[in-house]
């Protein structure tokens, strides 16, 4: 019997790329659903840097650094909407693992996350609908904590799941890949790097166009969306081998 190659991403010799993404042999379609996910950070983070007081809601990294930027008395940065979206995504983290602890796997942990992110972002819109921005700090904390919440729980669900070359928030490797690597390494892993810088720039474009012209409401809607397709896909995949084992 043939071993499953190291990274489990192709199904044999002469795989295209589309396949390692939606007929991947461990995990099956997952690999597209997070590269949609990956969008959805581009939409988020455009919305919380650019109406949210320059607060990351993704990537704890530069989070970390506004919020050094904001106690260090930085014109621009909320050290307030920083904290409270710092204190989501650790939050969001701590809930993934408890549904990680609770045996979910595969597609299905995949929906449950992407439904749970669904409801977070769709009452950070709720709010978004109602007010003006430059919004109060109150309106403000409380969208940067929703929105760090649902991107907590996605960056727990994903490091589980340890899809090769997509983290869906957090691109540093993934470039760093991209050119340190051997060019002998398979295509799909380099394109799968690549495709993930893709996505979020898509994302971040249309998240900042849309916000530029006062769409903050429909850019989270869009993300919305998304995250409610990938829970209806994810709902209704196969199992990949390593679900089924």
């Amino acid at each position: 019997m043939t071993a499953l190659p190291p990274s489990g991403e192709s199904a044999g010799p002469g795989s295209s790329f589309f396949a390692s993404l939606v007929a991947d042999r461990r995990h099956g379609r997952t690999p597209a659903l997070l590269l949609a996910l990956t969008v959805v950070t581009g939409l988020v983070d455009a919305v919380s840097i650019l109406r949210l007081g320059r607060v990351f809601v993704a990537n704890m990294t530069g989070n970390v650094v506004f919020l050094g930027f904001a106690a260090a008395g930085v014109p621009g940065f909320s050290f307030v909407a920083s904290l409270v979206a710092l204190a989501g995504f650790l939050a969001g983290a701590l809930l993934g693992g408890r549904l990680i602890r609770r045996g979910r796997v595969g597609a299905p942990l995949l929906a449950e996350v992407a439904l749970a992110e669904f409801v977070l972002v769709v009452a950070a819109l709720g709010i978004a609908t109602g007010v003006a921005f430059p919004a109060p700090l109150g309106s403000i904390s409380a969208m940067a904590g929703l929105l760090a919440l649902a991107m907590g729980l996605q960056n727990a669900m994903a490091r589980h799941l340890a899809v090769p070359d997509i983290t869906t928030t957090v691109l540093t490797m993934a470039l760093t890949g991209v050119v340190a690597d051997p060019l002998r390494r398979a295509d799909h892993q380099r394109g799968r790097r690549m495709a993930s810088v893709a996505t979020m720039f898509a994302g971040a474009i249309v998240g900042a166009t849309l916000v530029i012209h006062d769409q903050v409401v429909a850019a989270l809607g869009i993300a919305a969306g998304l995250l409610l397709l990938v829970g209806a896909l994810a709902i209704q995949a196969p199992r990949g081998r390593h679900e089924r084992a």
